[in-house]
């Protein structure tokens, strides 16, 4: 199983980008995601997470401006960042919780944030 992550790059404060988790193999559909991110210095943090069945979680510094979602047919997971901050600087990174427990992780996608 691979993931590939991707959609990072430089966006000026305000602005948005839109980060997308491609998995390989047959899990996608059976996992719950998760998008992570750690910047420099700091705690690798929880930014956002979405079920099996769609049902979605947010850390409190992201809601009501990042949206994750899926499309098991597609395998792939996306987060819609809005309104980014220099504060949202960071790699992130995608992961998958089957529900057998096993995780999966991708590499990290460097976000940066600046005018």
């Amino acid at each position: 199983v691979q993931l590939q992550a991707s959609g990072g790059g430089l966006v000026q404060p305000g602005g948005s980008l839109r980060l997308s988790c491609a998995a390989s193999g047959n899990i996608f559909s059976y996992s719950a995601m998760n998008w992570y991110r750690q910047a420099p210095g700091k705690q690798r943090e929880l930014v956002a997470s979405i079920t099996r069945s769609g049902s979605t979680n947010y850390a409190d510094s992201v809601k009501g401006r990042f949206t994750i979602s899926r499309d098991n047919a597609k395998n792939t997971g996306y987060l819609q960042m809005n309104s980014l901050k220099p504060e949202d600087a960071a790699v992130y990174s995608c992961n998958l919780l089957h529900y057998t427990g096993m995780g999966y992780w991708g590499q990290g996608t460097l976000v940066t944030v600046s005018s």
